[in-house]
């Protein structure tokens, strides 16, 4: 193993073809690695937008097929000399998991999952009740918060202020919320609870792409009220005109969307999926049970009409985020690889050496 002075070599694995949540912290991790000084790379799918978002110091390597992935990621993880292959979501995990000449490390983006993560050396939790439902005897476990990198937009962003971009009146409240169309984030749930609950003249504005958008689209349909924007390159930015930011997820480990409102200063509401209550706990925020669409959208009526009674300049929020640290949660992986590599170490010495009642009976 390198001495703690020697820089090491990092290989980060991901394969998603968009950039979400998971897909941000990893290129936000690998650069911030990049600019500290180490040897850093990610693996991904070839054309992916992952590979226009990384620093020019982070090398990515683009794999064509998604055939024998694991094998591919070994074979390059060890050309490329890894001391860390650390994998971001699960089929990258899965993937990480053949990489038996570096130390292997996944962070928990979603949550745990056997069949993706059992055979990992270190486990990244992103949340305090990920680390505590882990099987016993398995890999180390740190838990890192993950921080809400800056997205700076695009040469060819849309126009920053959404609400001019809508045609809102000064007056009128936009609610809106940012995340993948997927059942598992709950879109349906927000547009079904705002369609029947919100005020005549709020405007719903989801952010986001997916497989879901043909279906959510056809919900909205004869409600004016509700726009789907797609994907942005401008989240900050929007983030800013919300008058109220809504999570309506169905399972949630660590929401970056909703870091991202934070830090933005927006009401946020959520539903209490395994990450937020953590998150939001003693935050001014407001959590409501997770899958039922009418207690949202009674939610969303009710912290509009609180917000509508208050001056503009009032609602803004103000939360407490030094826990989302990015010089921290940077600082304490890059410590989390050297506990992972020594204890790796010394598994293998120990593996390696004869049993002694054995042994002595070779004398």
């Amino acid at each position: 193993m390198p001495p703690p002075f020697d820089p090491l070599t990092l290989v980060h694995v991901v394969f998603s073809s968009r950039i979400a949540g998971g897909e941000s912290h990893c290129i936000d991790l690998a650069n911030a690695q990049a600019a500290l000084g180490y040897r850093v790379h990610v693996i991904g799918s070839a054309g992916s937008a992952v590979a226009g978002a990384l620093a020019a110091e982070v090398h990515f390597h683009g794999l064509k097929l998604p055939l024998l992935r694991g094998w591919r990621v070994a074979a390059l993880a060890r050309r490329l000399g890894a001391d860390v292959c650390h994998g971001h979501l699960g089929p990258a995990c899965k993937a990480v998991a053949h990489a038996r000449s570096a130390t292997r490390i996944g962070t928990l983006h979603v949550g745990y999952k056997a069949h993706h993560h059992a055979r990992l050396d270190g486990l990244v939790c992103v949340n305090r009740a990920q680390q505590d439902g882990l099987p016993t005897g398995g890999a180390l476990a740190s838990v890192i918060y993950n921080w809400a990198p800056e997205r700076a937009p695009a040469a060819t962003a849309r126009p920053s202020d959404l609400r001019v971009e809508l045609g809102l009146a000064p007056e009128q409240l936009l609610v809106g919320s940012v995340g993948r169309l997927h059942a598992s984030k709950g879109m349906d749930l927000l547009i079904q609870g705002f369609k029947a609950h919100a005020p005549a003249d709020a405007v719903l504005a989801i952010l986001g792409e997916g497989p879901d958008e043909s279906q959510l689209k056809a919900l909205a349909a004869g409600d004016a009220r509700v726009r789907l924007l797609g994907y942005r390159t401008d989240v900050d930015q929007a983030l800013k005109s919300f008058d109220l930011f809504v999570s309506p997820s169905r399972e949630e480990a660590f929401p970056l969307a909703i870091l991202e409102a934070m830090r933005a200063g927006r009401p946020v509401l959520s539903t209490a999926t395994q990450g937020p209550r953590e998150m939001l706990a003693g935050q001014p925020a407001r959590l409501v049970a997770v899958g039922d669409a009418q207690l949202l959208g009674c939610a969303i009526a009710e912290e509009l009409a609180r917000l509508r009674a208050l001056p503009p300049q009032q609602r803004g929020v103000s939360y407490a985020t030094a826990a989302y640290d990015r010089t921290n949660a940077v600082a304490r992986t890059l410590g989390f690889y050297r506990d992972v590599m020594l204890h790796r170490a010394a598994l293998l010495q120990h593996a390696e050496e004869p049993d002694e009642a054995y042994a002595a009976q070779q004398l």
